[in-house]
C-alpha cells in the first residue's frame, strides 16, 4: 500500500505543479493586456503605469 501512496502524492505534486505553471502564465498575460490598457488609454502625458492605476484606485475608493 505504501507504493500507492507514494504514487498518489507524486501524481498530486504533479498535478498542482502545472496547475501553478498554467496560473501563473494566464495571470501574466492578463497583467500584460491590463498594463498595456491603462498605458493606452488611461495613463495621463508623463505617468506610469503603476501611478496611473494607483490615481485610479484612489479615485474609485473616493466614489464609495
Amino acid at each position: 500500500m505504501a507504493k500507492i501512496a507514494d504514487v498518489n502524492e507524486k501524481i498530486a505534486k504533479g498535478t498542482v505543479k502545472a496547475y501553478k505553471a498554467i496560473e501563473n502564465t494566464v495571470v501574466g498575460g492578463y497583467r500584460k493586456i491590463e498594463n498595456g490598457f491603462v498605458n493606452k488609454f488611461l495613463a495621463k502625458e508623463g505617468e506610469t503605469v503603476e501611478q496611473a492605476k494607483e490615481r485610479i484606485n484612489k479615485q474609485n475608493q473616493e466614489r464609495k
